[in-house]
């Protein structure tokens, strides 16, 4: 390690993952420092203030009691004994890889870097980021990773909005580039993680994080094509997957919904498609299964004109209720959430739209600001037809059910009842 250190770790990038890192090293004690590029994002912390939904403002009041402070200017690094990188991994407008925050954190990293430093990649990524991407940025000064500093690869695992398992109960999986990176990142994360699994290598770490995500689209998609037939054959499919469940080896349950959000299944599985075309070989299953998946919000508007057929009404200039449009249920995350996709169509078709979310004040879609309401009961009593995208723990299901006009419920949360349809 630096051992001219006075700074046991740098998180580059404050947001879902990086921050959530940031606290729990800070609370084993670590003198932690975070870095982003975001003057907003440092301003609101120093003073105190959280942006986003795992961490409290007490948390991070609480973390800069410890010691914890986040700057935007990458000259910290040369400080630290360790530096996390935990940067967003989008896709270019062509579906591509876009490694431009990573390659951004790479040149910082490698203008500021002293001997003995350890760097962890833990951006989602395709495999051979780390070594085909990152080593050359922080080698061009000279230094060689593996001996003349640490390089590895830990995927995070962050799971917003689940209370169960979090950063410091969740087994971290780590990769170095060498026996001995490997050997130092395990010593990192052992000061906050409970449990650390060594993998091969930085590749092998890449992939496991692709894995986890594409397992999950590819069995989400399994239950989203189903839900397409299964109605037309007279099936509740919710009923069978409770019934498989039972099972006690062999099947996992998975749900049908609008689609799927997140940073994570939408975006990951095109990473490793984008590595598996790079080769020349065609990567149909992974495909096929993300063409369901983003095919179910065109599903739900389908329904969705079909139940107001059903009353004797078209789409245009009916008045649909959308509850829930964040990803996940009891969080404010937005992104890539089916919901967005939903309201285009339907505003495309000339529906007359508003929303409920408790978590989300203002909803700009496509350029138009959807309207709001703040009684979702009453404002189902109105509406034509109300439209469950996301199950948040404050709808009261029963009680919409009982006064909705028609409550169509994509995530089969709902109770039966003579005015709930189910996906």
């Amino acid at each position: 390690m630096n051992r001219t250190a006075t700074v046991d770790l740098v998180v580059v990038g404050l947001g879902y993952v990086g921050l959530p890192l940031a606290r729990a090293a800070a609370a084993s004690g670590m003198r932690v420092v975070g870095l982003d590029r975001s003057a907003l994002v440092v301003e609101g912390l120093n003073s105190g203030a959280s942006h986003i939904d795992d961490i409290s403002s007490s948390d991070v009041r609480a973390m800069l009691g410890r010691g914890f402070r986040a700057v935007d200017r990458p000259e910290v690094i040369a400080d630290a004994a360790a530096v996390v990188v935990c940067v967003p991994t989008p896709l270019t407008e062509h579906g591509a890889p876009n490694l431009a925050a990573v390659n951004a954190a790479a040149d910082d990293i490698a203008a500021h870097l002293t001997p003995g430093t350890l760097v962890v990649l833990e951006s989602t990524t395709y495999p051979g980021t780390t070594d085909e991407v990152v080593r050359p940025r922080l080698e061009a000064g000279g230094m060689r990773a593996g001996l003349d500093f640490h390089l590895a690869f830990s995927p995070e695992r962050i799971d917003p909005g689940n209370a169960r398992f979090g950063l410091e109960n969740t087994p971290k999986v780590i990769g170095g580039t060498t026996p001995d990176c490997t050997k130092a990142a395990r010593t990192l994360y052992e000061g906050f993680v409970g449990g650390v699994v060594e993998a091969k290598g930085t590749r092998e770490a890449e992939m496991a994080k692709l894995l986890e995500n594409t397992y999950r689209q590819v069995n989400i998609a399994l239950v989203n094509e189903m839900a397409m037939f299964c109605r037309e054959i007279g099936v509740d499919l919710w009923d069978a997957i409770r019934c498989a469940s039972s099972k006690p080896f062999g099947f996992a349950p998975f749900y049908p919904g609008p689609g799927v959000g997140g940073h994570c299944i939408p975006i990951d599985p095109n990473y490793l498609s984008y590595k598996v075309r790079s080769l020349g070989i065609p990567f149909r299953f992974v495909e096929l299964a993300q063409e369901i998946n983003q095919r179910m919000p065109a599903h739900v508007v389908a329904r969705a004109a079909d139940l107001l057929n059903e009353l004797g009404k078209p789409v245009r200039g009916s008045r649909i209720l959308l509850l829930g449009v964040t990803y996940k249920p009891d969080i404010s995350d937005q992104r890539e959430s089916p919901a967005l996709d939903v309201a285009e169509l339907l505003l495309a078709r000339g529906a007359d739209l508003a929303y409920f979310d408790p978590r989300v004040e203002g909803w700009n879609v496509g350029g138009t600001e959807v309207e709001r309401v703040d009684d979702y009961l009453d404002a189902a009593a109105q509406a034509d037809l109300t439209v469950l995208l996301q199950r948040h723990r404050e709808l009261d299901l029963d009680r919409l059910a009982d006064r909705a006009r028609m409550l169509f419920d994509t995530r089969g949360k709902s109770a039966d009842h003579p005015r709930v349809v189910r996906l």
